[in-house]
């Protein structure tokens, strides 16, 4: 790695990049960028890369989950507020029925770019560049909002910088007390029978920590009855942003992309001869790789030895995306593969990418059963090849949305429109995200048995 710096990238094919008309302007906003203060911190990511190494091993579990894309327009502290609130809920149903501690992990504060399926969008014989990210270029259909602008990255950064600290400020400030379990719920969440399940949990938790109390544990004297901590992913498309965000740590001389705790490389930019791998390759953060229908075995492998050649735990992260009718097929080869080579991987599973369609009136959408049934598929592949099922990686919001089909709240194709609210892909509401939880909370426990 000594011929690896954050440029060596642009030395190779890159995918999934916007082209900027003003190169000037792109180099200037690129140094004011390297001279911000980091987001995150290397220590704590070292802290991450070591809780994912207990999921790696099968003694915690990996919850991954949040915006499909941020954007400018809806960013506000109740948005921040809510999906923290249900990524609590999500967790600690997960620990206390699933029996298992939890490694959280935000798509939050930094999700702003997003790849797409054609570099151009026609409209009304209208052709303009495709919508990419609020990082990149607006989502109105005018040449001017459609035309990549540098200085959507400093406005990325500081919306980061401003969730970074509103997200360290629930997890240390009172919020994430186990004592306020109770009022984590959300005031829309309108199944009952999933609020009375919720409510069952939170009672026996409440039973737990008085007794505890009286045996003289309580938050006074151990911290993580009161607090909890929230890690931050996005996946790391727009190389410019990471490069200027990249920074070399005093303590170890090692590189560390301080723009999030965890980044990750999307299916279609896991070219092993690409810019995406090379970069990510250099920096010591742990690394999540996107593993769709198309991914080879001889291509995992190649991934893992250049993205995690000492074959640290902790460090690499299979995020498995190829949807409730497609993993029986191609899963259990990947999983053969990486257990005959000795790799030391997460295996975490994204069910929502491989799961999307189109409704009758042209609305994106995902049927929650098709959600459900790829994560079953995924537990039930990983016992029987004797391996973990270490995390699962939801695109959800706190927020009031209808944009996936049935689940809690029994959302129907006729309902979509009343709150779609997405920027780019339909996200799980806080009724279906917290019923996902409850349902994985079940093959959990029934995994560890």
């Amino acid at each position: 790695m000594s011929d690896w710096n954050p440029s060596t990238w642009m030395n190779k094919e890159i995918k999934q990049q916007p082209t900027y008309p003003d190169r000037g302007k792109l180099i200037e906003v690129e140094d004011t960028l390297s001279k911000f203060p980091p987001l995150v911190f290397a220590g704590e990511v070292r802290n991450l890369k070591k809780d994912l190494a207990k999921a790696t091993e099968g003694d915690a579990f990996l919850l991954q989950g949040g915006d499909c894309a941020e954007s400018f327009a809806e960013f506000n502290a109740d948005n921040i507020r809510d999906t923290f609130k249900v990524l609590l809920q999500m967790a600690v149903v997960l620990t206390f029925s699933g029996g298992c501690p939890v490694v959280k992990v935000g798509r939050m504060a930094g999700q702003f770019a997003k790849p797409r399926s054609s570099d151009t969008e026609t409209v009304d014989g209208v052709t303009l560049p495709s919508y990419r990210g609020d990082i990149i270029n607006d989502i109105a259909f005018t040449k001017e909002g459609r035309t990549p602008d540098p200085n959507r990255m400093i406005r990325a950064y500081n919306q980061s910088a401003a969730t970074h600290n509103l997200l360290r400020a629930f997890a240390r400030g009172g919020l994430a007390d186990l004592h306020q379990v109770n009022r984590w719920n959300l005031g829309f969440i309108k199944d009952n029978q999933l609020d009375s399940r919720y409510k069952v949990l939170t009672d026996k938790i409440t039973e737990a920590l008085a007794f505890m109390d009286a045996c003289g544990i309580n938050s006074k004297n151990t911290p993580n009855i009161k607090q909890t901590t929230l890690y931050t992913s996005h996946e790391a498309l727009l190389l410019n942003y990471e490069k200027a965000l990249t920074r070399k740590d005093s303590t170890t001389g090692d590189w560390y992309d301080c723009s999030a705790h965890m980044l990750w490389i999307g299916d279609r930019t896991r070219d092993v001869n690409g810019a995406h791998v090379e970069f990510l390759k250099g920096v010591k953060n742990p690394i999540g790789v996107k593993a769709g229908p198309t991914m080879s075995t001889t291509d995992l492998i190649k991934l893992t030895d250049i993205l995690n050649p000492k074959n640290e735990a902790g460090r690499l992260n299979i995020i498995v995306r190829m949807g409730a009718e497609e993993i029986g097929k191609y899963l259990p080869d990947l999983i053969k593969a990486i257990e005959r080579e000795g790799k030391k991987v997460l295996w975490s599973i994204d069910p929502m990418h491989g799961n999307t369609i189109k409704t009758s009136n042209n609305y994106k959408t995902r049927v929650f059963d098709s959600v459900l049934k790829e994560v079953e598929r995924f537990f039930e592949i990983h016992a029987a090849e004797g391996t973990y099922a270490g995390g699962v990686h939801l695109e959800m919001t706190g927020q009031n949305v209808t944009e996936c089909i049935g689940g809690a709240g029994d959302i129907t194709e006729e309902k979509l429109s009343s709150r779609y609210h997405t920027h780019c892909d339909p996200r799980l509401n806080a009724d279906q995200a917290l019923e996902m939880a409850f349902l994985i909370a079940d093959m959990l426990k029934k995994a560890r048995a």
